[in-house]
């Protein structure tokens, strides 16, 4: 059903391919979520997401770290296109780079990502090789807030996945990514429909506090 009122602002930060951001971008042409894409943003010229943002007439930019001298300068500039495109939420949908304090800070409360692991578990890189190199057997994606600490802030909602006996990265990377492509809208929904928030370092849900996260796995059909 589609969400009534306006729609919510967002931008979205990506490197490569963006497979989450047309996820988003699909449930969105049904009206939820009730977001308006305002721009796709990038610090690769090469990026997928940005050829595809371009292909259906989506603002599109790239913003290169060479150009920079720093970190420092290259996140200010970032944090100032940004914020030109005045939006209400930021989702990084595959940004490849660590986002500094600057940025951080000025978007608190308002930045969405989508990680291949079951925080905290697996922060960083490599999460698929990791989890079979350590024989796991559940694995999945997290939708969290974005804080200082890498992959640290309040995780909102996990797909849990099994990790079966002849999965090699390929074959877990597809299972997990179909699920990433479940939960990442469904975050992404809440908030521009004001279920979701960030208040006192914890995300909230319909004004309860999530002491842990809203968890599904494949053979759910929904989330609360």
């Amino acid at each position: 059903m589609s969400n009534p009122g306006p729609r919510m602002p967002v931008v979205a930060l990506v490197s490569g391919r963006g497979s989450n951001l047309r996820a988003i971008a699909e449930r969105a042409r049904g009206g939820d979520p009730a977001i308006d894409i305002r721009a796709v943003v990038s610090d690769r010229e090469d990026a997928g997401a940005i050829e595809w943002a371009r292909s259906v007439s989506l603002n599109a930019a790239t913003l290169s770290p060479k150009s920079f001298p720093d970190r420092d300068r290259y996140d200010a500039a970032l944090a100032a296109l940004v914020a030109g495109f005045e939006p209400r939420l930021v989702i990084l949908a595959g940004f490849m780079r660590i986002l500094g304090p600057n940025f951080v800070d000025r978007f608190a409360g308002q930045t969405l990502n989508i990680h291949p692991s079951l925080l905290p578990r697996h922060r960083g890189l490599h999460t698929h090789r990791r989890v079979l190199e350590a024989g796991e057997r559940k694995h999945g994606a997290s939708v969290h807030f974005v804080t200082r600490e890498l992959d640290g802030g309040p995780v909102v909602i996990q797909a849990r996945v099994p990790v079966r006996d002849d999965d090699d990265e390929a074959s877990l990377a597809a299972r997990v990514l179909k699920q990433e492509h479940r939960i990442y809208p469904q975050a992404v929904g809440w908030f521009a429909s004001g279920r979701l928030r960030f208040a006192d370092g914890a995300a909230w849900l319909d004004d309860k506090r999530l002491d842990s996260p809203v968890v599904i796995d494949p053979e759910s059909d929904d989330a609360a």
